[in-house]
């Protein structure tokens, strides 16, 4: 096994991300060597039922920790659950948190592992693509509450993060994509050579094809540590990962967390942040065309087009990026090269809903 190994630097503590197909066979070494014992999995019932056999050593005889899984799940009465599954099987500071999920739970457990009894460490296994190129990573964790996405959360680093690309060969077709929006984003605000990476081997990348895969998500991992330790608290250069996210995160919100995947509606983002960049005139037509191209040929999105624009215009008025009373929206300069926007006009945001398929009111 070809194992890539990416420090990444955090004010809390130096953290290793571990890469490479078959690397769970290894975990006992890895966490024997980072000082990581007592462990409590936190899983949920699909991830288990198809990968639970690779941690069925370190679940104990309890078993694992079951949560629901999804975007509805990501709320305060789903941490509430942990911490009492948390407190009965004596969950100690000592203990080790594995969080063996995607990125959406993995959020969850993750704050859970960072407020229970004011932080246990906690170590990410991530089962999903999305998660292993960019939310296992960074140590945001979070959950959501009525009034809008992530608005309760925690910095907490992981103590270790296994990235094996084998797990993702049960992952349905759909899920698996989601995640690859994301490297998508990395590639057209962060690096053009991984856009064309993804745009040449997109064949083999969507079969899972593990030989594609290690490199692919090493890179991302190094560009999201490369990211993270400049900005760890996300006060300015972090924000290029939100990329996308803004009216990503409107869309999800407006259809209750039901009816797009994460990364399914980070594309209809980047789209529309793409429309706008080109619009202003930091983009190529060509380069605004290529990310267009490339997210078509990924396969096909939900439909947006009986969304009303006033609801996301609502919602994007609450988000979280909010600083100074203006909002901070990521734009692309040309593939590889990103931009800030703190004066993106009701019209322009409009003109991008309507570029993705939102008809105007």
């Amino acid at each position: 096994m070809s194992l890539v190994r990416i420090e990444v630097p955090s004010q809390q503590r130096r953290y290793p991300v571990l890469v490479g197909a078959g690397a769970l066979a290894e975990l006992a070494n890895y966490l024997r060597s980072e000082g990581l014992n007592d462990t409590t999995i936190v899983t949920v019932p699909p991830v288990w039922r198809a990968q639970g056999h690779r941690l069925a050593d370190f679940a104990g005889d309890a078993g694992p920790v079951v949560m629901s899984d999804g975007e509805r799940a990501k709320t305060l009465q789903a941490v509430s659950r942990l911490y009492d599954a948390f407190a009965k099987r004596g969950v100690s500071r000592s203990s080790t948190i594995v969080a063996f999920v995607g990125g959406v739970t993995g959020d969850v457990a993750g704050f859970a592992a960072a407020s229970y009894l004011r932080g246990v460490p906690l170590v990410q296994i991530p089962t999903t693509l999305l998660a292993q190129v960019d939310s296992a990573i960074g140590g945001k964790v979070g959950v959501n509450l009525p009034t809008g996405k992530n608005l309760a959360g925690a910095f907490h680093s992981p103590s270790l993060v296994v990235c094996d690309p084998e797990v993702l060969k049960s992952l349905r077709r759909r899920e698996f994509r989601a995640g690859l929006y994301e490297v998508v984003k990395y590639g057209v605000v962060l690096s053009r050579d991984l856009f064309d990476t993804v745009s040449t081997d997109l064949k083999l990348i969507l079969r899972v094809d593990a030989a594609t895969l290690v490199p692919l998500v090493a890179r991302c991992c190094e560009i999201k540590a490369d990211v993270v330790s400049a900005d760890e608290r996300e006060h300015g250069p972090r924000r290029v990962l939100n990329f996308g996210h803004t009216i990503g995160h409107a869309l999800e919100a407006m259809t209750e967390y039901r009816r797009f995947r994460h990364g399914e509606a980070i594309a209809y983002g980047m789209l529309a942040a793409a429309h706008m960049s080109m619009t202003r005139g930091l983009m190529p037509r060509e380069d605004q065309e290529r990310v267009a191209d490339l997210i078509r040929r990924m396969g096909p999105l939900p439909a947006v087009t009986d969304l009303k624009q006033s609801d996301a215009h609502a919602i994007i008025g609450r988000d979280k990026k909010i600083a100074d009373g203006r909002l901070h929206f990521v734009l692309c300069a040309g593939l590889g090269q990103s931009a800030i926007a703190t004066d993106v006009t009701p019209q322009e945001l409009a003109g991008a809903l309507s570029a993705i398929g939102m008809p105007a009111e």
